[in-house]
């Protein structure tokens, strides 16, 4: 997507930390590194994933090249050994982590890369700050679309964020479950719904606007959607039946009373025998709004600013921790943090779903050495969380790209519904299922 190496989307601290590493010799001591949140953003019932199909894309570009080294002596940050280990460095680890579009809940282990101290710690900020950032979005998405009672929703947020963030926003917002943006770089690069068609000045610009809904029928055809609030919706909506015939595509309103004026744009519609025109709204539209909007005769949604911020979480406070590493006796061992409110579960992960009367009521972390994991045997029904992305530097494919955002988006729809209805509501509460965490 940009001539720059994802490895250096980082903290300076990852390359000093290498640097002091490869010279005390601990770069190489095998390390599993695990990523989760210690708590929903404030009243929220669950987390969706989204991200990992970013991060394979980044890591098969991520490395440096000349000009990359080159920064890093120029700058000093590392030593001539460390440029040395870094010429031809290629993440050579393992990645497991949960599915896109996985519910997800305080500790659950979403990510965890297994490899060398060194070449784990390169990847820190990059993973963080993909799967922070796309989980909000995903999250929001979520929660809009269940509050707009599966009429589409359409991503419109790019001019709210910067560009880069608007083309990651727009493909987590189809993972948490709307159908397409307005982004054309997003819809090219990862084979997205493309929509759009005019904005105001389209009408302004034009000496008359039924002049400017002649020139937009006559460019797309009559099944276009126009916007009809420029001057006056009544008046705009006549002219628009006029110009394009009962069979015009839609229309759509950006301000105002959304759910007075969709009822009474319907009502005109009908009246004027554009009986199958649609209804679109905008205008910095949440979740709250939409549903809000449930009982208006509203056909699609438009959302913008809410979505691309995390409606009010722009961040999943998503940690990457060490969990276990190899001591100086060449031995596997758990790990942990201390800290006051900061503390972690030492060992290595896996992650499990419990249901009963098909509703899932725990997710079940069990943490221990990797021996002792191995011999773990769930129960039956628990349903295993973890997939494997990236095996020995080996990525799975099958990740990455359209049909993998597509299974995403379908797979969320599923594990939703698979929650208690709780999970849907809007209202502040506990997160929907616990989370029990079993050391062995």
């Amino acid at each position: 997507m940009v001539d720059y190496s994802p490895a250096l989307m980082t903290d300076m601290y990852e390359y000093t930390m290498l640097d002091a590493a490869l010279k005390d010799g601990t770069a190489n001591r095998p390390c599993v590194f695990e990523i989760f949140t210690r708590h929903l953003p404030e009243g929220r019932r669950y987390g969706v994933l989204a991200g990992t199909g970013r991060i394979l894309d980044a890591l098969e570009h991520f490395h440096l090249d000349d000009e990359d080294l080159a920064f890093l002596a120029d700058r000093k940050i590392v030593s001539k050994e460390t440029l040395d280990w870094l010429k031809d460095f290629h993440f050579t680890g393992s990645i497991k982590g949960y599915r896109e579009g996985e519910m997800f809940f305080p500790n659950s282990p979403v990510l965890q890369v297994e490899g060398t101290f060194g070449e784990c710690t390169l990847l820190e900020t990059l993973l963080l700050s993909i799967l922070n950032y796309d989980s909000a979005v995903a999250s929001a998405a979520s929660r809009m679309v269940s509050a707009a009672k599966d009429r589409p929703c359409m991503d419109m947020g790019g001019r709210r964020t910067n560009e880069w963030a608007a083309v990651a926003a727009a493909r987590a917002a189809v993972v948490g479950g709307f159908q397409g943006t307005a982004n054309l770089l997003a819809a090219q690069l990862y084979g997205l719904k493309a929509i759009g068609t005019a904005a105001h000045c389209f009408t302004l610009v034009h000496d008359s606007e039924r002049e400017a809904f002649e020139s937009q029928i006559n460019a797309l055809g009559k099944g276009t959607t126009l916007l009809v609030d420029t001057y006056n919706i009544e008046e705009a909506v006549k002219t628009a039946v006029e110009v394009a015939g009962p069979d015009l595509g839609g229309v759509r309103i950006d301000s105002g009373d959304l759910a007075a004026m969709a009822q009474r744009v319907r009502n005109e519609l009908d009246a004027l025998g554009a009986t199958s025109t649609t209804i679109t709204v905008t205008n910095d539209l949440d979740e709250y709004a939409l549903a809000a909007l449930q009982t208006a005769p509203v056909d699609s949604y438009g959302v913008g600013t809410m979505l691309v911020t995390g409606s009010g979480a722009p961040t999943c406070a998503m940690v990457y921790k060490l969990t276990e590493r190899e001591n100086a006796n060449g031995v596997m061992e758990p790990v942990a943090k201390k800290s006051k409110d900061k503390a972690t579960v030492p060992g290595r992960k896996l992650a499990y779903r419990s249901y009963e009367y098909n509703l899932a009521d725990c997710e079940h972390v069990i943490s221990g050495s990797e021996s002792k994991l191995a011999d773990f045997h769930a129960p039956e029904g628990w349903k295993d969380l973890l997939v494997q992305y990236v095996d020995h530097g080996e990525i799975n494919h099958e990740h990455q790209g359209h049909d993998a955002i597509v299974n995403a988006h379908n797979y969320r729809a599923k594990a939703l519904a698979e929650l208690p209805i709780t999970a849907q509501s809007l209202m502040k509460g506990d997160p929907a299922i616990p989370t029990e965490t079993t050391v062995l």
